[in-house]
């Protein structure tokens, strides 16, 4: 999910930047394998992910959103509920909601791969999941508010749903063609300018 209105957290390392997937990328309708343990690759990819988040900004990333289809998320929600408050990144090896509350809330729902799209969604207000954590113990975690909103998002998206699967299917067919247009006009320029770069070189060895 993106962050609005606040700055990523200023982290000085060096981990790498992944691409994330945008719309209509069929890798975001996959459903993520589950991890065997958190060993040293898995914390890698956590790593990567919440600089890629943090970057992006986000406040939440699941794995199929860079294109690994394992079932890893991260999030960092402290921002969102607190401008002045430190990072706070959560990771999530396994997540599996245990419990739902009956009564519901309802929240303005982004997400960095379907950039610039806000609708508002309806999702149980508190949850109980269970996970693997960073050091592949089990652990169990009780949310509501931003958090249970956040980790339903992404647990979506490990299960290869969109935030725009819980709208109307009209505006649900409207966004989904914007962006297979974008991505025909992106592939289509991106064509062009090979050619260009190709007849560029051509006349290069001609003259």
């Amino acid at each position: 999910m993106p962050m609005s209105g606040a700055s990523s957290p200023d982290l000085t390392s060096a981990m790498p930047l992944r691409p994330i997937l945008i719309l209509p990328d069929k890798r975001l309708r996959e459903k993520a394998a589950p991890v065997t343990a958190v060993d040293d690759e898995i914390r890698a990819l956590m790593d990567d992910m919440l600089e890629t988040m943090y970057a992006a900004p986000g406040i939440g990333l699941a794995a199929t959103q860079i294109g690994e289809i394992k079932r890893v998320l991260v999030l960092d929600v402290a921002k969102r509920q607190d401008e002045d408050a430190s990072a706070n990144p959560l990771v999530f090896a396994n997540p599996e909601i245990l419990w739902a509350s009956e009564e519901l809330s309802t929240y303005n729902e982004g997400c960095l791969s379907i950039p610039e799209i806000y609708e508002e969604v309806e999702r149980p207000a508190r949850i109980r999941v269970g996970y693997l954590d960073r050091d592949n113990k089990r652990q169990e975690i009780e949310a509501e508010g931003i958090l249970a909103t956040c980790l339903q998002h992404e647990i979506d998206h490990l299960n290869g749903v969109l935030f725009i699967d819980h709208i109307s299917r009209l505006k649900r067919e409207m966004i989904s063609k914007k962006f297979s247009k974008a991505a025909k006009r992106g592939a289509a320029d991106a064509r062009h300018d090979n050619d260009d770069e190709a007849e560029t070189r051509q006349a290069g060895l001609e003259g």
